[in-house]
């Protein structure tokens, strides 16, 4: 692979997606046609019909098992329909959320033993891992108090203070863990405080 795959974590209401299309428009202005913007769970028109199934309210109790397996079945359609083929063709792909959220979602949030989701990854990737994590970090209080201003909360958004605190809390251990590919970034400033932010560390990756 000569491409360069960068992924945005965090929990609800930390401004991914704002971040993620900022990214794209200073990665493009460098890169013309050689960027994409992909999402998980999604991605492919089997993983946005899987992400449906996870975040509707009405689909009712999904076990954590369950929700960890239709996770990495979108992904695997995923990594084999848009990931590889783009970064074989030398582009940058920029990944809203990828396997990171399952340890974080599915093991902290859910307690799915991690062994478990260590296997799947295995399985599912490959050796296929993030170049760069660009990890969107604030306290639950703060991402809650922008997401009610969103509308209807899904599945994951109607959660508890306490879940989220335990998906921020296996995030920050996964960055402890990984220093050199996940990088912390405070999400509770303003967006142009983080964009700023975020933009020196593509710098300084040599990407812009």
């Amino acid at each position: 692979m000569t491409g360069f795959f960068i992924t945005f974590e965090g929990i609800e209401g930390v401004g991914k997606t704002t971040q993620v299309e900022k990214a794209f428009d200073l990665l493009s202005a460098r890169h013309p046609g050689g960027v994409i913007i992909t999402r998980e769970p999604g991605g492919t028109p089997t993983g946005e019909v899987i992400r449906d199934i996870i975040l509707q309210k009405d689909t009712g109790r999904i076990d954590g098992i369950t929700e960890m397996l239709l996770v990495f079945a979108a992904r695997r359609q995923h990594i084999q329909d848009v990931i590889l083929p783009s970064l074989d063709a030398g582009m940058i792909v920029l990944c809203d959320r990828f396997t990171d959220a399952t340890f974080a979602y599915q093991g902290g949030g859910r307690g799915v033993d991690e062994q478990l989701v260590s296997r799947l990854q295995d399985m599912v990737q490959g050796r296929l891992r993030p170049d760069l994590t660009v990890l969107l970090d604030a306290a639950p209080e703060v991402g809650l108090a922008r997401m009610r201003e969103r509308g209807a909360p899904d599945r994951f958004e109607a959660e508890t203070m306490n879940f989220f605190q335990r998906v921020r809390n296996k995030y920050l251990e996964l960055a402890g863990r990984y220093p050199e590919r996940v990088h912390v970034v405070d999400a509770a400033r303003e967006a142009d405080d983080v964009t700023r932010e975020i933009t020196a560390l593509l710098e300084a990756k040599g990407l812009c």
